[in-house]
């Protein structure tokens, strides 16, 4: 991972660690991404919120083939959670994102916990 993605990663991090710090488990997904999106606009980051994304299969372009939570900086991709446990099948979203999308990295949070750092956190990469 180069440096430039991993310091804007880092960014993100540090914006989802200080939501999940002051808002704490509990409450739905949209509070939180109303939330993170606060955070990343104070923080002064580039992103994109509830993205469409495209996906081409065969001759057939399905325009709204599936939603980003966040494109941050044109490069990472965000998707947030707020359920009991992450699963694999979250992970397989994630990367089906950044297969789709031509992003290499993608964060995947779950707000559903009580340590983000431990329990709520996916870093994935392609």
């Amino acid at each position: 991972m180069d440096t430039q993605i991993n310091q804007l990663t880092e960014q993100i991090i540090g914006a989802a660690i200080e939501v999940h710090r002051d808002l704490g488990p509990g409450l739905l997904e949209s509070a939180y991404q109303r939330a993170l999106a606060y955070e990343l606009k104070l923080r002064n980051l580039e992103f994109e919120e509830q993205k469409l994304c495209s996906v081409q299969y065969k001759d057939l372009l399905i325009e709204d083939a599936y939603r980003l939570d966040f494109l941050v900086g044109g490069k990472v991709v965000v998707e947030l959670k707020a359920v009991d446990a992450l699963l694999d099948v979250h992970e397989a979203q994630v990367l089906t994102y950044l297969r789709f999308s031509s992003c290499r990295v993608g964060l995947l949070f779950n707000f559903r916990t009580t340590l983000l750092t431990k329990h709520g956190l996916s870093r994935l990469a392609l």
